[in-house]
């Protein structure tokens, strides 16, 4: 059963970056960090009515291990999935991004969308496959809708660390994360829906360390 979901008393009205809040850092390592901030969009909850009811939500299928078989196959993701550049992206996207740039100093040009309907939806632990083509790629991801855990882990075996994103809130992965941590969104019984909007850029240039 997925619990009802309440929107805050603050989170209505149009939504908007606060530019009063400053991310708090968490260092992981010496090369690898994470920031967070609460509350920083206002009118959260209006852009996650907005979103949920014109996104154009797919289901993507993907590849798992079975850890019953032993074998893997294709299953369908548990959780919505959509994106465009943020040329193209609904309101406040473009402005989101704005924000972000001015923050992190790289052009953020594409956004993605993930729904989480209730609490049976997740996704495992996994590193951005941007890290693929970026030394030190910065993953900004604003949480919309109900609270849901965040895990990240070392790559390779290690101490696990535990965050609870809510509604408004935004989380900025940054140096070496995607390499050598891992993240996830774990299930969550009894877990209201929540849609995680991520912000990523093509450039792969320098990255400033941002305090």
């Amino acid at each position: 059963m997925t619990a009802a979901w309440t929107p805050s008393l603050f989170g209505g009205g149009e939504p908007a970056p606060d530019p009063t809040v400053v991310p708090r850092r968490i260092v992981l390592d010496e090369t690898s960090w994470v920031d967070l901030a609460p509350a920083w969009l206002a009118g959260a909850d209006a852009w996650f009515d907005a979103i949920v009811a014109e996104a154009p939500w797919n289901q993507r299928r993907r590849r798992m291990y079975d850890p019953a078989t032993g074998g893997s196959g294709n299953v369908m993701e548990p959780r919505l999935t959509c994106g465009w550049r943020v040329a193209e992206a609904p309101d406040p996207a473009p402005a989101v991004a704005g924000a972000l740039t001015a923050r992190y100093g790289v052009r953020f040009d594409r956004v993605s969308a993930d729904y989480y309907r209730h609490g049976d939806d997740s996704v495992a632990w996994h590193g951005d496959r941007v890290r693929y083509t970026h030394e030190a790629p910065i993953v900004a991801i604003v949480s919309l809708g109900a609270p849901r855990r965040f895990g990240l882990r070392p790559v390779g075996g290690g101490p696990s660390t535990r965050l609870t994103v809510a509604g408004g809130d935004l989380l900025v992965m940054g140096g070496r994360c995607q390499h050598d941590w891992q993240h996830t969104v774990p299930k969550w019984p009894g877990a209201g829906p929540r849609v995680s909007v991520t912000f990523r850029h093509d450039d792969p240039g320098p990255r400033p360390s941002i305090a």
